[in-house]
């Protein structure tokens, strides 16, 4: 009789178990599909002919398929002075996300390895302001950062933009690198000191190997902040500087009289698209570099 009683409390606690896992998992995919419907929507009616979309549900799939919107939207065509298509600004993207991923990325590791291993008086006011800089709003820096890159002759080009956000950069890769390096075991780099080792040795042959998951973390938040940002590329761009957010909002406003809903999706998703593919590739990872002690206080 005892063994029965086990025997029908274990099989209750297991059907419970499936029954709220169900559930769980129900709810999860509500949430994803409820997160994913803009999307859909976008892809679906980006290869969608412009009548089709007026007369038809914007919910439905297309009747007939054409991927006409995608060449509008990256082709360039030249009306007025400034091209309509997104693939010059597309690369005036990739040639301000690298440089200023990597410069960030490489002075932010040199700021944590100083700030954790090569203590000075006053390290900590240091760190202070550079985390400060973190919760500036990017309105109160226009001004002067536009009068600061017109002195250095960097106005309204790539490589102001670059500087702009190796700036407003440092803080955050600042933060990520100086909490990553200070669980590293100091014993090491006293070691390496004894062995005759200096500054850059350790850094290189030491800490900078072993930086990989927290190197992660920043080149995707750096990426996606500076891929992302409009603000900074409406305000320190010129006409063959401008990044792909900023041809972006172009594209949607030179549409005069017939709004190309297709084309406005498909350019969307194309300006979307480098920072969709990162974390599709990378999002394990970063997750990890967050849990190896990215945001450990």
């Amino acid at each position: 009789m005892a063994a029965a009683t086990h025997g029908a409390v274990q099989e209750t606690a297991v059907r419970t178990n499936v029954l709220a896992r169900a559930l769980i998992y129900a709810g999860l995919i509500l949430f994803a599909g409820y997160y994913l419907l803009p999307l859909y929507v976008m892809l679906v009616n980006s290869v969608k002919p412009l009548d089709e979309i007026r007369q038809g549900d914007m919910m439905s799939l297309p009747m007939l398929f054409t991927l006409e919107p995608w060449r509008s939207a990256w082709a360039t065509a030249q009306i007025g002075v400034q091209p309509t298509g997104l693939r010059p600004y597309f690369i005036n993207s990739i040639l301000m996300v690298v440089p200023a991923v990597a410069i960030s990325t490489l002075l932010g590791a040199l700021n944590g390895y100083v700030l954790t291993k090569w203590r000075f008086r006053g390290d900590g006011i240091v760190f202070g302001l550079l985390l400060f800089a973190c919760f500036i709003p990017f309105q109160i820096v226009l001004i002067p950062m536009a009068r600061l890159l017109g002195l250095a002759g960097l106005a309204g080009s790539t490589p102001g933009l670059v500087l702009v956000h190796v700036v407003y950069g440092l803080g955050f890769t600042t933060l990520f690198f100086r909490n990553y390096y200070d669980a590293f075991p100091t014993e090491l780099i006293r070691a390496a000191q004894i062995d005759g080792a200096g500054f850059f040795r350790i850094f290189w042959r030491i800490l900078l190997p072993s930086s990989g998951p927290i190197i992660v973390v920043t080149v995707i938040w750096q990426f996606t902040n500076i891929w992302n940002d409009f603000l900074f590329g409406v305000s320190f761009s010129d006409v063959d500087s401008q990044p792909v957010t900023v041809a972006l909002n172009n594209l949607v406003s030179s549409s005069t009289g017939v709004k190309e809903y297709n084309v406005h999706f498909a350019g969307a998703i194309l300006a979307a698209l480098p920072t969709l593919i990162v974390y599709v590739v990378s999002g394990r990872y970063f997750v990890r570099g967050l849990m190896a002690g990215a945001v450990k206080g």
